[in-house]
């Protein structure tokens, strides 16, 4: 016992309880400054002053525990009942009810990181919220006539995109919005590209996402920021995150998820020819649809004037078989005109979609050139100067450059 806690008692009086539980705390003290115990939390009560209290236990004891306000307000996650935590602390003894206990100064999950708790909590946030609900979920176009996408411009995953997208509509409408998507600005990159993209005219449908990577390579789709961003938006939502196997809370939010970049393409854009050959066989189906029942129509007739009460209007009966006859004629040629129509819009919007679309512009022999690291499409000279990188989008390829020498207009 250290000389400073002994009790002082002549002729080896007891202690009283006060006593003996100062040494026992001084005691414990010394044997626990800094203790490390693992555990599940169970019974945890947040008071109206912000200390958290709540038991470690395990299969063989409990340990009660505390945690002061100024400790519990610079956690990354929020304790609950069930979570196995390793807490950090000094072993203390609270004499009013003679127990000892655990100063919590420091609180880790056991087993799963901060991300995948921050994660859980923000999806039930947000789920909490309604955000998550499939009564808000928007559908899809059945042919989009302008498409944005929102991603990194030099990755493998907008290269599979737009070729799965220009394979299956050659006249495909598509903005691309560079952001960066990972590391350090990318959550406000993502964000501002979503809100560019929602001052952009006719834009049907906008596509959010990335390559896969791991869950830090991927956690600005799991900010809240970027969720809100994507739930605002006033256009249907198609999130392309990652692979089949990665989830992220922009994946809950938006109003269709792809497992990955290229099927948002097969999602979002249909095939032309397929929706050709859907007409075609549609047609084939209305024809033998309306075939069958003017048959029936006819049996039933015959059978009604072979009848003995109906010998005398045999007349009538002929001129509703007749008017039967000219009905089919009639609606055979309504179908047509229909189908007829159809195409027509269907040409009238794929000729649209040619003449607007910037692939079209390059191939007749433009080119597209933007400031290294920039957005903007430029237009002059205005702040350009020797030494400057330049990236041109040419109808096929690209050629990154460097500014020699600047003229202004009609100056070598």
């Amino acid at each position: 016992m250290p000389a400073a806690t002994k009790p002082r008692r002549p002729d080896d009086q007891p202690l009283t309880v006060g006593e003996i539980t100062t040494v026992i705390a001084a005691l414990l003290g010394e044997a626990f400054p800094r203790a490390a115990v693992r555990g599940q939390i169970s019974n945890l009560r947040r008071q109206s002053s912000g200390h958290v209290y709540f038991t470690l236990k395990d299969a063989e004891a409990q340990l009660p525990a505390v945690m002061w306000r100024s400790t519990a307000d610079r956690l990354r996650f929020r304790p609950e009942d069930g979570q196995d935590v390793v807490a950090m602390g000094k072993i203390d003894v609270y004499p009013p009810h003679g127990k000892y206990q655990l100063v919590c100064t420091g609180l880790t999950p056991l087993g799963v990181g901060d991300l995948h708790v921050r994660f859980e909590q923000l999806k039930a946030q947000l789920a909490s919220e309604g955000l998550f609900d499939e009564e808000r979920k928007r559908p899809l176009p059945l042919v989009p006539r302008h498409v944005a996408v929102v991603t990194s411009p030099t990755g493998a995953a907008v290269r599979d995109l737009l070729k799965i997208a220009l394979r299956r509509m050659p006249r495909a409408w598509i903005t691309v919005i560079p952001a960066r998507v990972q590391g350090e600005g990318s959550i406000d990159d993502v964000v501002a590209a979503i809100r560019d993209a929602a001052k952009l005219p006719d834009v049907d449908v906008l596509i959010v996402g990335r390559g896969g990577g791991s869950i830090e390579d991927l956690w600005t789709f799991n900010e809240e920021a970027v969720a809100r961003a994507i739930a605002a938006a006033p256009m249907p939502v198609v999130s392309a995150v990652g692979h089949e196997t990665d989830t992220t809370i922009a994946d809950f939010v938006a109003d269709l998820r792809a497992a990955t970049p290229s099927e948002s393409a097969e999602i979002v854009f249909p095939d032309v020819a397929e929706l050709l050959g859907r007409i075609d066989e549609n047609r084939t189906r209305l024809s033998r649809s309306v075939t069958h029942r003017l048959e029936l129509a006819r049996e039933r007739l015959v059978a009604l004037e072979r009848t003995h009460a109906l010998a005398q209007p045999i007349e009538r009966l002929r001129r509703l078989a007749q008017d039967l006859d000219e009905w089919e004629t009639r609606s055979f040629a309504a179908l047509e005109r229909h189908v007829h129509r159809s195409r027509e819009r269907l040409s009238r919007v794929a000729g649209h979609l040619e003449a607007v679309s910037p692939l079209a512009v390059l191939a007749r022999g433009y080119s597209i050139t933007t400031r290294d690291g920039h957005r903007e499409t430029l237009r002059g000279i205005d702040g350009l100067g020797p030494g400057e990188r330049l990236t041109t989008r040419l109808a096929r390829g690209t050629v990154v450059s460097e500014v020699v020498e600047v003229h202004p207009p009609g100056v070598l």
